[in-house]
């Protein structure tokens, strides 16, 4: 996948300090806002939950965010989106996620996500089909299933 000059690679166990660096650049705010305490520990563990489907995201050759996702057989997951905040709104995380979809789309599988309430990217999800389906602890789960991929791509240009 490239776009912009944007790729992805498997995340590597020389890429954990940048993924903790990311995780506190991108998730602090939003986990005080919840009200969810997360110290150094938390964090690690969530950065090791599914390392095998972590995909670090490139601009060049410099990092500049992770996308983990995991293709179970009848669903997909996506597990976290996180961009650096220099280069969040301009599009990558939409371009990580179309481009998701359209693969699960076409293997005609539904994906789900969960979301801290309150984090602006719920406008992303609902804007390209996802529907919430549970909200719990703060979290709001997520489903979108298979859409028509011609709907879907004027959808994303309006």
């Amino acid at each position: 996948m490239e776009w912009r000059n944007i790729t992805l690679r498997l995340a590597t166990p020389q890429d954990e300090t940048f993924l903790f660096k990311l995780r506190r650049a991108t998730m602090d705010e939003h986990l005080h806002r919840a009200g969810v305490i997360a110290d150094d520990s938390a964090h690690w563990q969530r950065i090791k939950y599914h390392y095998n489907d972590a995909y670090i995201v490139l601009m060049g050759s410099e990092r500049i965010g992770l996308f983990k996702r995991h293709k179970g057989a009848n669903e997909w997951t996506i597990i976290q989106i996180q961009i650096l905040p220099a280069y969040q709104g301009q599009g990558i995380a939409a371009w990580l996620l179309s481009t998701f979809l359209q693969q699960a789309d076409e293997a005609n599988v539904p994906v789900a996500l969960s979301v801290l309430k309150g984090n602006r990217a719920i406008t992303l999800y609902q804007r390209v089909g996802f529907k919430v389906v549970d909200s719990a602890d703060g979290a709001v789960k997520m489903k979108r299933n298979r859409q028509d991929l011609s709907v879907e791509h004027q959808q994303q240009c309006e």
